[in-house]
Formats: C-alpha cells, sequence, structure tokens
C-alpha cells in the first residue's frame, strides 16, 4: 500500500527543490486559460518557477473556450513547431495529440507520479506511456441556493425530477415576491463541448449509457435516453429562461451569482468565485453531486482534468518539463486549491489547511468517484467528430427542432458511419 503521507511529502519537496539549471537559461512557452483566476494563477505559477529557476516563461493565451485550442495545438505541433513547449489540455484530447507528447514515465520520478489520483493519470496515459501530468481534477457538480431552499423548506433534491419540481416551486414563489428575474436553473446549453457534457450527465444518471460505451459500441439510441432528454427540453422556458441555449458555463455563472437562478449546473471554479468577498451569493451557496435520474443509478458528472503536457519539438524538453513538475506538484495545487480548483493529488484531500476554506472538497470527492466519462479514449482522434454529433443532436432536441427519440436515431446512425470510417 502506498503511504500517502511520504509521497506527499516527496512530491512537496520536489515542487520546491528540484528545478535548478545550469548557466543556460531557458524559455519555455506556456498555453495558459485567457482570462479570470485561472489565468492569474496560471502567470503568478509561472513567474515563481522563473525566480527559482532563472529561467523565463513565455504565456500564451488559448482561446476563450477551450475547445476552440485543440486544432491550434494541432496545427503547431503537426509543423513540429517549436513555438509550444508545455501545453494546457483537456483530458479527452491526450489521445488525439499523443504522437507528438513526450513520454513523462521516464522524466518525472515513480513517487511523484504516484502521488495523483489513478483516474487522472489512466486519463493522460496511452499505451503505457505517461503523456501529460495531472494539473486538476473536475466533474460536473450542482450548486444551489442554500438559504432558498432553507427558506421555503425544500430539501437538497437527489433526482432530476425532484429539482425540477423544486426549482419550479421556489421560482413561482420568488417572483411572486417581485423578483420578476428568477429562475429555476441554468446550465450550459449551447451547441458546444458543454453540452455534451451537460448530455451526459442526463443520459448516463437515467441508466441510458455514454452515447458510446467503453469497448467502442455505440449505445445512444435507448429509451433512458430519450427519457432523460425529454425532461431536459422540458425545462426551457419554465424552470430555464430561453437563453440558456446559448449558455456556456460562464453564461450560466453570470446569472447565479447574480442572484438570479437557484440551482446551476457547473464545475468547481464556480465555488470559488460565488464565495468572493465581494459576491452577493457569499454564504449563500451549497454544492453537492448532480441528481440521478432513476434510483439505482449513479450522480454521473462528466468526468473532466486539466493536464500539462510537452511538446516533443519543444527545444528545451527538460525546462518544460520542469515547469510541468512545479506546475502540477503538491505545493502549487495546494495553492491552486485555495482557489477552489480540485487537485489531482490524493493527500491534499486531508490537508487541514484546505479543507477548512474549501470543506466542500468533502463532498464533491463522492462525484469525481460517480464521475461518468466521455468516451474519447473509445473514439479516439475522432472524438471530436462523435461529440459534434452529440450537441447538435441533442440541442435539436432542446430547441423544439426534433424529438428525443428522432434525433437519438439519427445521432446513431451518423455515429455508425463514423465507426465505419475507423475511430
Amino acid at each position: 500500500m502506498i503511504n500517502l503521507r511520504s509521497v506527499y511529502v516527496a512530491a512537496l519537496g520536489a515542487s520546491c527543490a528540484v528545478f535548478a539549471f545550469g548557466a543556460q537559461a531557458a524559455e519555455v512557452s506556456l498555453f495558459c486559460s485567457s482570462s479570470g483566476v485561472e489565468l492569474e494563477l496560471c502567470q503568478s505559477a509561472a513567474e515563481a518557477w522563473a525566480k527559482e529557476t532563472g529561467n523565463t516563461v513565455k504565456i500564451n493565451k488559448m482561446p476563450a473556450n477551450w475547445g476552440d485550442a485543440l486544432p491550434i495545438y494541432q496545427q503547431l505541433l503537426a509543423s513540429k513547431s517549436s513555438d509550444a513547449d508545455v501545453l494546457s489540455l483537456d483530458n479527452i484530447w491526450v489521445g488525439a495529440l499523443a504522437p507528438h507528447l513526450v513520454n513523462l514515465k521516464d522524466k518525472v520520478p515513480a513517487e511523484e507520479i504516484d502521488a495523483h489520483f489513478k483516474s487522472a493519470l489512466a486519463d493522460a496515459t496511452v499505451n503505457d506511456q505517461l503523456l501529460a501530468m495531472p494539473w486538476y481534477i473536475d466533474a460536473g457538480l450542482m450548486f444551489y441556493r442554500k438559504d432558498l431552499l432553507e427558506k421555503y423548506g425544500k430539501p437538497v433534491p437527489t433526482t432530476w425530477q425532484e429539482l425540477t419540481d423544486t426549482a419550479a416551486f421556489i421560482q413561482d414563489k420568488e417572483r411572486a415576491g417581485g423578483k420578476a428575474d428568477m429562475w429555476g436553473h441554468v446550465w450550459q446549453g449551447r451547441a458546444y463541448e458543454g453540452l455534451t457534457c451537460d448530455a451526459l450527465e442526463w443520459v448516463a444518471s437515467n441508466g441510458g449509457g455514454t452515447f458510446v460505451d467503453a469497448k467502442g459500441d455505440i449505445t445512444a439510441n435507448n429509451p433512458n435516453a430519450a427519457a432523460a432528454l425529454t425532461l431536459a427540453r422540458s425545462w426551457i422556458g419554465k424552470i430555464s429562461p430561453e437563453g440558456v441555449l446559448n449558455y456556456d458555463e460562464e453564461g450560466a455563472r453570470g446569472v447565479f451569482e447574480t442572484g438570479n437562478s437557484v440551482f446551476m449546473r457547473n464545475w468547481s471554479y464556480a465555488w470559488g468565485t460565488s464565495q468572493a468577498d465581494n459576491s452577493p451569493l457569499k454564504g449563500k451557496v451549497g454544492v453537492t453531486a448532480l441528481p440521478v435520474g432513476k434510483a439505482g443509478e449513479k450522480s454521473s458528472g462528466c468526468y473532466g482534468a486539466g493536464l500539462l503536457g510537452v511538446s516533443k519539438y519543444s527545444k528545451d524538453v527538460d525546462a518544460a518539463v520542469s515547469l510541468v513538475r512545479y506546475l502540477t506538484g503538491a505545493k502549487e495545487q495546494k495553492r491552486r486549491a485555495m482557489s477552489a480548483y480540485s487537485p489531482t493529488i490524493e493527500a491534499l484531500y486531508s490537508d487541514p489547511e484546505i479543507l477548512k476554506s474549501y470543506s466542500f472538497l468533502t463532498d464533491v470527492s463522492k462525484a469525481y468517484a460517480d464521475s461518468a466519462s466521455r468516451p474519447s479514449q473509445a473514439t479516439g482522434g475522432s472524438y471530436n467528430r462523435v461529440s459534434q454529433r452529440i450537441f447538435n443532436g441533442v440541442h435539436n432536441v432542446l430547441s423544439g427542432k426534433e424529438t428525443a427519440e428522432d434525433s437519438l436515431a439519427k445521432i446513431a446512425a451518423d455515429l455508425e458511419r463514423l465507426k465505419k470510417r475507423g475511430w
């Protein structure tokens, strides 16, 4: 059995002490998110590493929509550009970029690797090669106005139907009391990767599978999946605004954090923003695993992870790996955890300082355990096309263009055609 304490100490030591280089300073390019807390955390950590090592870091800002970064990466890597050293990666991209990423197994000490959750390492591993280091972990979560649930004597819903009913009840009561802009539930309804995540959560938690299973078999077209999408369609204009059909994560967060929604589906970062000193919701928000569609099913928050990989075409692979080790080490992951980014280092979930500020990590650890994965491993380099077919088809259901049954039949047929060409 791994001694988590000793692994944690080893990883923490690695974060602080082993990154010095010789007299030749290197400039390492690093792709960071384009704005907000995540950009600030990325920049300040890079500056700290540069100060410790005597190297410099060139920050490249990713597009606001992370999904738009993948084709940029693919173009840079296909041309073997040395302008991309360290890449911020979505866990679903590793398979598509695998030929261009450095195998970190021989470059990162085993004790540092072993400190991370196995699930996060699995997402970063292709053909037994560790192609990225886990940076933070995530899953779809349910945020709720605990003050409003208490006000109306309502429990935290555990099923999607309970959420539907509770959202409608509190929304109507608040509107009757003068809160005309109040809605029951906001989420990500735009036709993009975020909708694939939401749809996966509805369908998987209702016993409808994950559109494509781990073996690559297509499971999209089934009654449980249709029932889940039909329920989500019923929310539009009733407990969710019509505008939700164009919401991404920030769109939903904007409505929720101005006090205009009872429930919100989002990622863990929204806990930190909702509890900021200037937030009108500070102290009023609860967070828990997403509801289930039917009894006996798991809360199936879509699994996500931020990873850091190193390009094979970097001018200084060792310096790039050093930066990755620093950013994914225990010291930096703890700092990020204090801003509500859930760490991938298991021992940090029992760190007293973190839990004192962010006790919600105890709750979300269950959400991570029950999470559902998108079919990126099974579909490999075709995943983007698979996801596009899913989110476009689901958007047609939500916007009333197709019934759930018709759309799922078309999704399944299109996925079969993609599969025949070879995942």
